[in-house]
């Protein structure tokens, strides 16, 4: 997908705390900025909810980025979806922007530490 970007993020745990992540409480956390018109948002929102109903190691929160321009503009995002991979400890793992297949989020997922039961 055209404007798709892969890289390791900064840690945002200050920024994410204040959007309420709680990432100790999972072995993965994906979070997700996606905004309400956003078809590939709500794509990869399923996708999201599928891969977490066979991995009870993951959690994910998904976050309005209308509602939160602070964050996104600290965060650098620019593009829905935009997702963050955190660690238990909040220290972003890996970021992806675009919306990714279903095999492909299982991966990244995967490869994570969010691995399935």
């Amino acid at each position: 997908m055209t404007g798709r970007r892969q890289e390791e993020g900064p840690d945002g745990s200050p920024v994410f705390d204040r959007l309420g992540v709680r990432p100790g409480e999972a072995g993965l956390t994906v979070v997700q900025f996606s905004t309400a018109f956003c078809g590939p948002c709500r794509a990869t929102k399923a996708r999201l909810d599928q891969l977490r109903a066979t991995r009870p190691a993951l959690a994910t929160v998904h976050v309005d980025a209308e509602s939160h321009l602070r964050e996104v503009r600290e965060l650098g995002v620019e593009v829905t979806p935009t997702l963050f991979f955190l660690d238990p400890a909040g220290r972003v793992l890996h970021r992806s922007s675009g919306a990714p297949g279903l095999g492909e989020l299982a991966a990244l997922v995967d490869a994570h530490g969010g691995t399935p039961a």
